[in-house]
């Protein structure tokens, strides 16, 4: 962080670099950053000038930062990439993103992309000292936690839990179906047991709709109606936004949508089929 200027409210890197992965464990993978800034523009007047780094930069940079803050505000899920930088005998590549739509996609996924990245382990090159970004991460985790019960059936594995939840950002990924292997999301989860076991465990032993049984090693949840409504209450709006709209057809207002899922959690079958799809509805609505 030493390379880069002040104002970073949090940053941390992941994927292959950071984390093995089965059938990908080259040495020399790239190293994926992602930084929360807590004044965008002029972070990146000072990366791109005081810093002299504008060689991180594509033809963007001659358009100035308000422009480049513009591009990463408005396209996209919020973020803007500098890519294939060398850095320390290393390819690094890191995006940027103001606080407001981190925070934005973290609490109610907005686009699923940031939030996706953060259900799964990544590594904090710096820590949160700021209490809505610490809030935001433990309610991201808590949602991936719920839309993945939603989409399970009553009795289930660990292994099947955390591979629930990987796979939520990547139900709608083209990168899925062309050019990316298939068994990606099993490589993750395989690789990286005992670091999903580390983010879930203590949200999983809070839970008192869950059951573990030692014997069989597999969860128990509670799936009487008013349960399932809670979780559909406790999801993240634009999730809630896009189940009503599927299941109905056309926009609502969030005060209006709680009947939509009321009528949702009667259906149990349909219920885990709205979620399943939903996550593809958000991927596909990138703006």
């Amino acid at each position: 962080m030493t390379k880069f200027p002040s104002g970073v409210s949090l940053a941390f890197a992941y994927g292959s670099g950071i984390f093995a992965q089965i059938g990908n464990t080259s040495p020399n993978n790239m190293l994926d950053f992602v930084f929360v800034l807590e004044n965008a523009r002029k972070w990146h007047e000072d990366n791109m000038y005081t810093r002299h780094h504008p060689h991180h930069y594509s033809f963007v940079r001659s358009f100035g930062s308000r422009a480049l803050v513009s591009f990463q505000d408005k396209f996209g899920a919020g973020l803007y990439y500098n890519t294939l930088v060398p850095m320390d005998g290393r390819m690094i590549k890191y995006g940027t993103i103001s606080r407001e739509n981190f925070l934005l996609d973290l609490n109610d996924w907005q686009w699923l992309y940031l939030a996706g990245r953060l259900h799964k382990p990544v590594h904090f090159v710096l820590r949160p000292h700021d209490e809505d970004i610490s809030s935001a991460l433990k309610a991201n985790l808590n949602s991936a936690l719920t839309a993945a019960l939603l989409c399970l059936p009553e009795y289930f594995t660990e292994e099947e839990l955390f591979l629930s939840i990987a796979g939520l950002s990547f139900s709608g990924d083209f990168r899925m179906v062309v050019g990316e292997d298939k068994n990606k999301i099993q490589n993750i989860v395989g690789s990286n047991f005992k670091h999903f076991q580390e983010l879930y465990r203590p949200i999983l032993s809070e839970n008192g709709q869950l059951h573990f049984n030692s014997t069989s090693c597999k969860y128990h949840q509670i799936q009487e109606n008013d349960v399932v409504f809670s979780r559909l209450m406790s999801l993240p709006k634009n999730v809630q936004k896009h189940i009503a709209r599927a299941v109905e057809g056309r926009c609502f207002k969030q005060s209006s949508i709680e009947n939509v899922l009321i009528k949702v959690s009667q259906d149990r079958a349909n219920c885990s089929r709205m979620v399943k799809k939903d996550q593809e509805f958000i991927f596909f609505d990138l703006r």
